[in-house]
């Protein structure tokens, strides 16, 4: 087996061949951070396959690293923006965006299964992401609400399937600011991307279609 460094080379070359990883901050991210770290202790030989990863029995994965790329790329961050991430799984995702907004930017993920907070936790931490990054276990819909407008978030990304886009995280995005999130039915689901025009407006456009696990809505806790 290629070492692991050789082969996150690899995946980012072809990434990058393929058009999906177009900018210079998300190669950036995905060359320092090191998938086989938020992989499932059993599924280490395989972190640099361009495929969804289960997370143990927790009936939830890693996603595939071109859909990760292709979020990472549509959410346009920059330094020093607030981020939330609904659905935090291993970490991984969240670690690619607090290399992006650095040190004086903010990663806000929210994760409803308590073994997931405590792994995805437990590898930000080893990596020095604690920093930047901050698990909350909870409910996603209702999104992690900031103490004032002034502090709204910049960007919203939701990591798992919406039936409607949940109506806090419209809410919690900044003017201006971006919510992306997979929304349609458990088998197939389309990567919407709204842009915050005015306090109940949003500019909405699909990006691909995409298959993620449901988002587990209030009806259902």
């Amino acid at each position: 087996m290629k070492p692991f460094e050789e082969q996150r080379r690899i995946l980012v070359k072809n990434l990058k061949e393929e058009g999906l990883i177009r900018s210079q901050e998300v190669e950036a991210a995905f060359l320092k951070v090191p998938r086989e770290r938020f992989v499932w202790p059993d599924q280490v030989e395989n972190a640099y396959l361009d495929t969804p990863l289960p997370l143990g029995g927790t009936m939830q994965t890693i996603s595939a690293p071109h859909m990760v790329a292709i979020m990472l790329e549509e959410l346009e961050l920059k330094r020093g923006h607030k981020v939330l991430e609904v659905g935090c799984g291993s970490g991984y995702s969240a670690a690619l965006m607090a290399e992006i907004v650095g040190p004086e930017g903010l990663v806000v993920s929210i994760e409803r299964i308590p073994e997931l907070v405590e792994f995805a936790s437990r590898n930000l931490s080893s990596l020095g992401y604690d920093k930047v990054v901050k698990v909350v276990l909870g409910d996603g819909c209702l999104g992690y609400p900031p103490r004032s407008e002034e502090e709204l978030y910049d960007r919203v990304v939701v990591t798992a399937a919406a039936s409607t886009i949940p109506k806090y995280l419209k809410k919690q995005t900044k003017q201006g600011g971006i919510l992306l999130i997979p929304v349609g039915g458990p088998w197939s689901q389309t990567l919407k991307k709204l842009v915050k025009i005015s306090a109940d407006k949003f500019d909405v456009r699909d990006v691909t279609e995409c298959v993620f696990v449901p988002l587990i809505e209030p009806e259902e806790i």
